[in-house]
């Protein structure tokens, strides 16, 4: 079967708004109470997933989950709220929360070169640190076990127990000599933040590994910097990246980077272990501009290029070393800055917004993968029914919340998915 990397983008969903609810986003922090553009944020991220398909790569969509979510609201007694109780407006913005939009959160990927049973399985995250992810992972399963209902292909896993954090991708990278052959699966966990949790729990992290089948010799479990989560770097994708034999990393992403290098190079020889010095780009700078949370991808041509946030190509320090680096010829060839603001607004860079799924595209359901037609009839939808703006004040409305949820049965219908209505 010809394996190829998908790449699964989580469309902005009508409810998009910054109610600033999670602890250690320094984005979603600063931008609590800010007014939103749900319209806007979506077609930008289309916008992205055109752009990458420009580029010859395969990609794919996931739709928004049910928002407001009425489960959660009955289960927290939230139908009626006390409008002048903080907390509970904060639970009621939960419910309406358009996150799931970051699908690196979604699930935990291992291709089938790297399985002992030759499938692709995915582990959903469960994503217990902050409430309004939490929620998330049952309609999260449900729709991954819709596009990937192959049973031959894929094992598709409900999220493991909640007593170990998870937050699926966003703390796994992958490194081989290419796609399609076994490769070195890294999870990244920590332990401590200061005043920001760390949310990837390590028993998390090998119970994932375990229910993939993996070998263990081609497993690394390696601790994240507690500087770098008190930072603001809440998942190592936000200072690091990885995609086939190339690391790409600040200096201080890791607890032990010395000897994550040598672990690395130790199990996969030819891996190029790109590092930038905090001297040239500082933890802050990269946190802020969102260098790594890019996507280190491998173009037709067999080129690697990054897509960065537009943020990153403003940033003085970065668009620096960014050009340094491609002139002296190194690995990454090719930046190919992006606009997703309304995202990066929120917490979320290009690669916050997308799943890796290496796979055989005629296995997916055809469903969820995008062609121009396709991406076409989505802006349409969108255009049409995503709410122009919201205001945090509007969160708990009836009539937006109609709103939001004849946008998304419009986009739906318009997807032929009524399995997830």
């Amino acid at each position: 079967m010809p394996l190829v990397e998908i790449n699964f983008d989580g469309l902005v969903g009508p409810s998009h708004n910054y109610a600033g609810l999670s602890l250690g986003n320094l984005a979603s922090a600063n931008n609590a109470g800010e007014v939103s553009y749900p319209r806007a944020a979506a077609l930008q991220g289309l916008g992205k997933m055109r752009h990458n398909i420009a580029l010859g790569l395969t990609q794919g969509l996931f739709t928004p989950l049910p928002r407001p979510n009425p489960v959660l609201l009955k289960a927290l007694g939230l139908e009626n709220i006390d409008e002048s109780d903080g907390v509970q407006r904060r639970l009621r913005a939960a419910a309406w929360s358009a996150s799931s939009m970051w699908t690196a959160n979604a699930a935990t990927v291992s291709p089938a070169p790297d399985t002992v049973d030759g499938r692709c399985h995915l582990t959903a995250a469960n994503l217990v640190t902050m409430p309004h992810r939490s929620q998330e992972w049952p309609d999260t399963v449900r729709q991954l076990r819709l596009a990937f209902a192959n049973n031959q292909s894929f094992e598709v896993h409900d999220a493991v127990p909640p007593c170990f954090g998870d937050e699926g991708a966003a703390n796994h990278m992958r490194m081989c000599a290419s796609h399609d052959v076994p490769g070195l699966e890294i999870f990244v966990y920590g332990t401590t933040g200061g005043a920001f949790p760390a949310r990837q729990h390590e028993q998390a992290s090998r119970a994932v590994a375990r229910l993939h089948g993996l070998n263990p010799e081609r497993c690394l479990f390696v601790e994240q910097a507690s500087e770098a989560i008190a930072a603001g770097a809440f998942h190592n994708d936000v200072v690091a990246v990885a995609n086939e034999r190339v690391l790409f990393t600040h200096e201080q992403a890791f607890a032990d980077p010395e000897g994550t290098y040598a672990a690395i190079r130790e199990r996969l020889p030819e891996a190029e272990i790109v590092v930038v010095s905090a001297s040239i780009v500082s933890l802050g700078d990269a946190i802020r501009s969102y260098l790594f949370n890019a996507q280190l991808l491998t173009l037709p041509s067999g080129e690697m290029g990054l897509v960065i946030p537009l943020e990153a190509w403003e940033t003085p320090s970065v668009r620096s070393w960014l050009e340094g680096h491609v002139a002296s010829n190194g690995p990454i060839r090719r930046v190919l800055p992006v606009d997703v603001r309304q995202s990066m607004a929120n917490g979320g860079g290009p690669a916050c917004l997308r799943l890796r799924v290496v796979a055989d595209p005629a296995t997916v359901d055809p469903r969820f993968l995008l062609n121009e037609a396709k991406l076409v009839l989505v802006e349409q939808v969108v255009s049409e029914h995503w709410p122009e703006q919201i205001d945090p004040a509007d969160i708990g409305s009836e009539s937006l919340a109609r709103s939001v949820i004849k946008a998304r049965a419009a986009l739906l219908e318009a997807l032929a998915l009524p399995e997830l209505a």
